[in-house]
């Protein structure tokens, strides 16, 4: 049973940094692929950053050159370091992966972001 378990949220002013981090457990990490996903209050649930195995990124526009996400293979752990943040970050931000053995999906619980103005 593969579980993810985010921590790191929380209140932050407009311009500031947060550091969101995302710890596996159940799963091959070094070969998942990972990702962050975000949602706010009556929105849909968008995609933030991607990880690969191998370590490439991607990031949706609105988070790009703000936003970076990274993976630490030894800890098992995920990571969103989100720097100048904007009243817009603020939602729920989610951590998933796609477990290729058997092809469920899974995700963490969330964490709030709340960025002020």
């Amino acid at each position: 049973q593969v579980q993810l378990v985010e921590s790191g949220g929380g209140w932050v002013q407009a311009g500031g940094s947060l550091r969101l981090s995302c710890a596996v457990s159940g799963s091959t990490f070094s070969t998942n692929a990972f990702n962050w996903y975000r949602q706010a209050p009556g929105k849909q649930r968008d995609l933030v950053a991607t990880i690969s195995s191998g370590g490439t990124t991607t990031y949706a526009d609105s988070v790009k050159g703000r936003f970076t996400i990274s993976r630490d293979n030894a800890k098992n752990t995920v990571y969103l370091q989100m720097n100048s943040v904007k009243p817009e970050d603020t939602a729920v931000y989610f951590c998933h992966t796609l477990q290729r053995t058997t092809w469920v999906n899974y995700w963490g619980q969330g964490t709030q972001v709340t960025v002020s103005s």
